[in-house]
């Protein structure tokens, strides 16, 4: 069964093909800016013409889709923006901004219509320099030659600073297909992610977790990243390395300097570089913790019960939300949500509102009065104390095979292959 997932891997570009990659990005943000005044443009010309009392075929149409917007930058680009083809740049790039900025109009004509799920979508806005640097290709356009350099249109071949050969020999044996790849610019330093279509059945069933393995709730927190209880009564407390925290100091003087350089100077550069790695430095280590953490709960749990958070909300919390963001709650769950299925783990979440800390995981009785202040409390009703994340992760844990009981006789086969028969015996 194939999977679509992605592949990152560090480029070690010399000066030249930096100047290259950099003319690429701007060449992107370009094409995305012209693609939105083209599209403006000829809307605000349809709107006057439909108060003129024209009608049907009589109007200008509005180049809504990719095709239709490389339509028009194809027509554009020899007489306003020469130096594409005078500098030989790749064709590939603005014909994966145009499918960009087509996509960007999609959501938001959905999202107007009532259309898409989630949060409501506002018009593209324009693209500048201090939204990053990046650029894409279609298909395998760009792709790894050897497991120690990939090759890019328009740029030749850049070496990398990591080994390939996880990817290059699945790529010859024909057990993964390349669909696109992003070239991105971050403190400095140069990535490419692959997005792939891989069949995983080898590793995820080499990698699975253990017939007996434990199931578990799990209570995400601030003090304590994560509190987790097994079905065989056992308890483990991750925490989080919270980089963000760690790395203030150094944020808050680099940050000082900034601000005291004069605008344009390379001074101003040189200290924007420094608050850029610092910020790349806390970023890449939430990321590393959270992907090994999810790794190591997907391949020895048979099943994991995890709350629902509303993360948007939390974050309107001004004491919270540095602490709420810094912790990658939200990051965390959806990359357990995808390894849970590669590795064949159950995922249950909680309903948003499920009162997992203020349920007496003895009695049942919910109390309204706790705080989030209160980290221990007793119990009104039964009188058992309760340590508040420990009793959240029972509760959840609880509700999971309670859930499980009454939805065993349902085809779940669909939804964690080989784990119904097993789950049915322990519920």
């Amino acid at each position: 069964m194939s999977h679509k997932q992605g592949y990152r891997v560090e480029l070690a570009p010399d000066a030249e093909q930096v100047a290259a990659m950099g003319s690429h990005c701007g060449l992107s943000r370009v094409v995305e800016n012209f693609c939105l005044e083209i599209v403006l443009k000829k809307w605000a010309q349809r709107k006057a013409e439909e108060s003129y009392g024209l009608t049907g075929d009589e109007l200008t149409e509005v180049p809504w889709t990719a095709p239709a917007l490389e339509r028009e930058w194809r027509a554009a680009h020899p007489e306003r923006y020469r130096w594409f083809t005078e500098n030989k740049m790749s064709s590939r790039v603005p014909k994966e901004a145009c499918r960009v900025r087509a996509a960007g109009f999609a959501n938001y004509l959905k999202s107007k219509k009532g259309q898409r799920k989630g949060a409501r979508v506002g018009f593209p806005s324009w693209r500048k320099r201090k939204h990053g640097s990046r650029f894409r290709y279609d298909a395998d356009r760009a792709e790894p030659v050897d497991p120690r350099t990939v090759r890019l249109p328009g740029i030749g071949h850049v070496a990398t600073r990591e080994d390939m050969s996880w990817l290059t020999g699945r790529l010859t044996a024909g057990a993964a297909r390349i669909l696109g790849a992003t070239v991105r610019e971050q403190g400095g330093r140069w990535w490419i992610a692959f997005q792939l279509e891989v069949d995983r059945d080898e590793i995820n069933t080499r990698r699975r977790a253990p017939e007996q393995s434990p199931q578990c709730g799990i209570d995400l927190g601030l003090t304590t990243f994560a509190v987790i209880i097994n079905d065989d009564g056992t308890t483990e407390e991750i925490h989080a390395p919270k980089p963000l925290k760690a790395a203030q100091r150094a944020l808050s003087r680099t940050n000082r300097k900034l601000s005291r350089c004069l605008e344009d100077s390379k001074n101003r550069g040189k200290a924007r570089e420094r608050v850029a790695r610092l910020h790349l430095r806390v970023a890449h280590r939430r990321r590393d913790f959270l992907h090994k953490t999810t790794t190591r709960l997907a391949r020895t749990k048979s099943a994991i019960a995890v709350e629902t958070l509303n993360v948007k909300g939390m974050i309107r919390n001004r004491r919270l939300a540095r602490a709420v963001t810094d912790a990658g709650f939200g990051e965390f769950v959806r990359q357990l949500s995808y390894k849970a299925d590669w590795y064949g783990t159950m995922l249950w979440k909680a309903d948003r509102w499920f009162p997992s800390s203020k349920t007496c995981g003895a009695c049942s009785r919910i109390n309204r009065n706790l705080v989030l202040a209160d980290r221990t409390w007793v119990c009104p009703s039964c009188g058992v104390m309760h340590e508040r994340d420990c009793n959240a992760a029972s509760n959840l844990l609880t509700a999971m095979l309670a859930a499980l009981s009454t939805e065993i006789e349902r085809p779940l086969a669909g939804k964690f292959p080989g784990e119904v028969k097993r789950l049915a015996e322990t519920v």
